[in-house]
């Protein structure tokens, strides 16, 4: 049985080896790796020499793709759990850019960090507000069902004014209590509350 396992572990070394992909660009070597971000793109890291040691990076593609897709890291709580998760790899943040410093005898270990702190921290892409609102939204879906409480969704009302109002839920009276109408709120605050009330 081991010598089989061994043989699995040999052919994921070759088939690592043979989907990695290298190349120059400008003073920088460009490594193509095999696994894919959640756009099922290839994962690239840029590596060059610096004084002695090497220097690799994901050129700031993680987290500007994280920005571009509507998941800000800049509220503290986010920012920690970005920190928490890069320093479980030994992965510094540079500006935008997921770096790690190494020397010869560390480059394997601190390419494969890298890689797999891009990876979480492209994970984290779950906390972008259209995300955990859908999440949210779920949740009370789930709820109300398991309550065995009757709704309907999305349901649009025109007001006095003639503008059209979208609300996430109506409860519909029954002979005890009234008619009642939900919005949901994923981050309640006062503003929010205000804005729907």
């Amino acid at each position: 049985m081991i010598n089989e396992i061994q043989g699995l572990v040999n052919e994921y070394a070759r088939w690592l080896r043979e989907k990695t992909q290298v190349r120059q660009v400008d003073e920088w070597v460009e490594i193509t790796t095999p696994y894919l971000d959640r756009h099922n793109d290839y994962l690239q890291i840029y590596t060059r020499r610096r004084n002695g040691d090497y220097i690799l990076t994901d050129a700031g593609y993680i987290l500007q793709d994280l920005e571009l897709s509507g998941c800000k890291l800049d509220s503290p709580k986010r920012r920690a759990l970005l920190m928490i998760t890069l320093n479980g790899f030994g992965v510094k943040l540079n500006k935008d850019r997921l770096e790690v410093y190494t020397s010869v005898a560390s480059f394997a270990p601190s390419k494969h960090n890298l890689i797999q702190a891009m990876l979480a921290v492209n994970d984290l892409f779950g906390l972008a507000t259209p995300m955990t609102t859908s999440l949210f939204y779920e949740d009370v879906v789930t709820w109300l069902d398991v309550h065995d409480i009757r709704y309907a969704s999305n349901v649009k009302f025109t007001g006095q004014s003639g503008f059209d109002h979208l609300f996430d839920f109506i409860i519909p009276k029954s002979r005890n209590q009234p008619e009642r109408i939900i919005k949901t709120i994923n981050n309640p605050s006062r503003n929010t509350a205000q804005a729907v009330a």
